[in-house]
């Protein structure tokens, strides 16, 4: 075979086990996505299980990266302390690892089962018609794909054991350990992927092409650019979700620096082991990731801190609704006291509905698609002050609570989650309708700007009655919230009859841009129902809410 056709099979191998990695990685993510990250968020708790979940959070999974910017994302909610989610991203490097030696030295038994996977793979994703089934087969084809893939590099590898001018490329390579380790890194760097760029090592070696002496420094490279993924694509998130990827890679590169220091003693070290060529290279990755937990899982706050002053924002102040503050447990001995505190709190929710609100109408207004990217952050950082607000509350509500004060309790509650349900339509509705306005480069008329101008600001002043309402507990102002659904709807009656009717809308204005037009209005139809609902509780105990809006003529009998 030509040297040709050995780099195509080669290549094409690669790819097939970065195609078959994110094909399992997309069917966890889509399937069990909520489960994982909830299973992550309750090993929350210490480092030593937050390691733990990490570990086998990402053995499931199949990706460091992708825990890495899950974890990056619940530290920018301010869910995760950083030391804390440098844990989980520890324990995510070694259970990546020993999937990366299951595999690797599994090849020939692994490949074997390559196309019952497929097989089975295929039909569960053909014939399945729900969604988590959907996501199963394609789990299983992802499987598959890796390891047939397996199976195709190593078989690409065979003939290079006879290629005289590979062997004195690699040997020149394998002779200055830094270059070795350059090329290891940006390999893992570019294929987003350790257990690609090991199974190329173990397949060198296998091969005779490299041993295990040369094949340190590559090991040494591909754990440092194993880190880089993750570094690079939270460049344009917030100080504390940038934080633990460059924490995390400061662990894994002084840790490889240093083997590459002492490459001498560690390759009489591991020649000492136990195992032939095939088990070697992911023995010695394994080993690195175990290491560098054991090492730097205790001195997670130091290096935290050591890191900080290279991720921060210097030109923004700190973020007053960066997580909850006011929730005291000391208070909770005073429940007076403890629900002040959770009436706060639950107005900085409004808060941050708020400016979720705004991003999203500058969206609408300046058509830079960029700027959504804040959204998901915020609602994530809304979902952590709910679950906050609730367990607060919750463990109020299990000590004894006069008839007032379980009231109140219920309509904090009750308040928080509605601000919370707000933000989901916002996130996944009125953004996505947004994004397709601007991506499918739909132009509304001058009249459907104004309208949805007016339904924005009847929505941004129900946001501004929320403090008051939730506060001072006074009806006249949780009168004024909840009045603020009749006047929406008023209004939108008023635009939606218009533009059925025409008015205002053009000669040509398409059907798609109307209807576009039309959910738009309905998103801010719920979001505004949302927010006015937290007027309801208090309106209702007063004896002010009407059971119905039907005339007394046209209810059921």
């Amino acid at each position: 075979m030509s040297g040709t056709l050995v780099i195509i099979d080669l290549l094409g191998g690669v790819a097939l086990l970065l195609w078959g990695v994110r094909m399992v990685k997309t069917g966890i993510m889509r399937a069990w996505g909520d489960s994982l990250t909830a299973f992550l968020e309750q090993r929350l708790s210490n480092r030593l299980t937050a390691f733990a979940g990490g570990m086998v959070a990402t053995a499931i999974l199949g990706s460091a990266t992708a825990m890495a910017l899950i974890v990056a994302g619940l530290a920018g909610s301010g869910a995760v302390s950083a030391s804390t989610g440098l844990a989980v991203l520890l324990g995510a490097d070694v259970g990546s690892a020993l999937i990366s030696a299951l595999l690797a030295s599994g090849s020939s038994s692994a490949a074997a089962s390559a196309p019952i996977l497929l097989f089975v793979g295929y039909a569960t994703f053909s014939i399945a018609t729900e969604f988590r089934p959907r996501n199963v087969g394609r789990v299983l084809l992802g499987l598959g794909l890796m390891l047939f893939a397996l199976k195709l590099v190593v078989g690409a590898t065979a003939p290079l054991r006879e290629a005289s001018l590979f062997h004195e490329a690699l040997a020149a390579i394998s002779a200055e350990p830094v270059l070795g380790f350059l090329v290891g890194a940006i390999l893992a760097w570019l294929c987003h992927s350790t257990l690609a760029v090991v199974l190329l090592i173990s397949s060198f070696v296998l091969s005779g092409s490299l041993d295990m002496a040369g094949a340190l420094p590559f090991i040494l490279g591909l754990n440092f650019g194993g880190g880089l993924p993750a570094i690079t694509a939270t460049l344009d998130q917030p100080a504390a979700a940038r934080r633990l990827p460059l924490a995390n890679m400061a662990c894994r590169g002084v840790l490889a620096l240093a083997g590459l220091a002492s490459a001498g003693p560690l390759i009489g070290l591991f020649a000492m082991l136990p195992v032939d060529d095939l088990h070697a290279v992911a023995t010695v990755h394994a080993a690195f990731n175990i290491a560098a937990a054991a090492i730097f899982l205790p001195l997670a706050p130091l290096v935290v801190k050591l890191v900080s002053a290279l991720a921060r924002d210097p030109d923004q102040p700190d973020d007053a609704l960066a997580a909850p503050r006011y929730l005291d447990r000391a208070a909770l001995a005073t429940p007076a006291i403890a629900l002040s505190n959770a009436a706060m709190e639950t107005v900085r929710m409004s808060e941050l509905l708020d400016r979720m609100f705004t991003t999203t109408l500058k969206v609408l207004q300046s058509r830079k698609l960029e700027v959504l990217k804040e959204i998901g952050p915020i609602d994530a950082r809304l979902g952590t002050y709910l679950n906050s607000v609730h367990a607060y509350v919750g463990e109020l509500t299990q000590g004894e609570l006069s008839k007032e004060d379980a009231r109140r309790a219920f309509e904090i509650l009750l308040y928080a989650s509605n601000l919370e349900h707000a933000g989901d339509v916002i996130k996944l509705n009125l953004a996505d309708r947004i994004r397709s306005k601007v991506r499918q480069n739909v132009e509304f008329s001058d009249d459907q700007n104004a309208a949805l101008a007016s339904l924005s600001d009847l929505v941004a002043g129900s946001l501004r009655l929320v403090p008051g309402a939730v506060t001072s507990r006074d009806v006249t102002a949780a009168a004024r919230l909840a009045a603020q659904k009749d006047a929406f709807r008023r209004l939108e009656d008023q635009i939606i009859g218009d533009h059925l009717n025409g008015e205002g809308t053009g000669p040509r204005v398409s059907l798609r841009t109307s209807a576009l037009f039309i959910d738009i209005a309905r998103d801010l139809h719920r979001i505004n129902s949302h927010v006015a609902a937290a007027g309801y509780p208090l309106i209702d105990a007063a004896g002010l809410l009407h059971k119905t809006r039907l005339r007394d003529g046209v209810r059921g009998g």
